[in-house]
């Protein structure tokens, strides 16, 4: 099993997006870094009852979510046979600048660095799509909610282990997210705009344990 696919390093990448969600709704004006639906409904409510600024805030943050997903695609696809350097970790560099960046935008500038977090969160779950071979977000948690309560579901009719095993893996991913997002609740009442920065940490050890996998 590769590292980028450890539950270890999962959790690592799961714990950074909680954060980062819990800081750029703290932080950054209400605002969703990974979860875009939330952000969907609010623009279109905003847009609705003609409060456009308002929209927009939420609108820029999703349409860096769509480039982000689609610049990891190209990378992707333009660095897979690379030998020195694995292109997820590519993508982790690409992120940790990304991250720390927004750390350094003034929060009069909110919307500017809502799109960096949004942008590396559209990375991360486009480049790590798996835990232990089963599929996942590490960036949000419907996707991994509905996937392990099916794999529970599944466990207590067929007594199958290895759907309960997969199941636990999910529910894992998720409780490491939430304890991520509480962190970064808090974090964000002490650090302020810098909390970020913690993320940009994270994503380093993450790219220090694939390192030690090429090697």
């Amino acid at each position: 099993m590769q590292t980028s696919e450890s539950f270890r390093l999962s959790a690592i990448l799961s714990f950074s997006g909680g954060l980062q969600d819990a800081y750029t709704y703290n932080v950054r004006g209400n605002v969703f870094a990974n979860a875009q639906t939330g952000n969907v409904v609010l623009m279109s409510q905003n847009f609705m009852t003609g409060n456009w600024s308002n929209g927009l805030q939420y609108m820029f943050p999703l349409i860096s979510f769509i480039a982000g997903i689609f610049i990891t695609e190209q990378i992707e696809n333009r660095c897979k046979h690379f030998k020195r350097l694995h292109w997820r970790q590519i993508i982790l560099l690409i992120e940790i600048g990304l991250l720390f960046i927004a750390g350094l935008i003034p929060t009069n500038v909110n919307i500017a660095a809502n799109m960096l977090v949004s942008f590396t969160c559209a990375m991360q779950v486009q480049a790590f799509r798996k835990v232990h071979g089963y599929g996942y977000a590490s960036t949000m948690c419907i996707g991994n909610l509905r996937s392990g309560t099916e794999s529970l579901s599944h466990y207590f009719r067929n007594r199958d282990k290895a759907a309960l095993h997969k199941a636990l893996h999910y529910f894992g991913i998720i409780l490491v997210f939430a304890v991520g997002a509480g962190a970064g609740g808090i974090l964000s009442n002490l650090l302020y705009d810098k909390t970020i920065w913690l993320s940009s940490l994270l994503l380093a050890v993450v790219a220090v344990m694939m390192i030690k996998e090429n090697s």
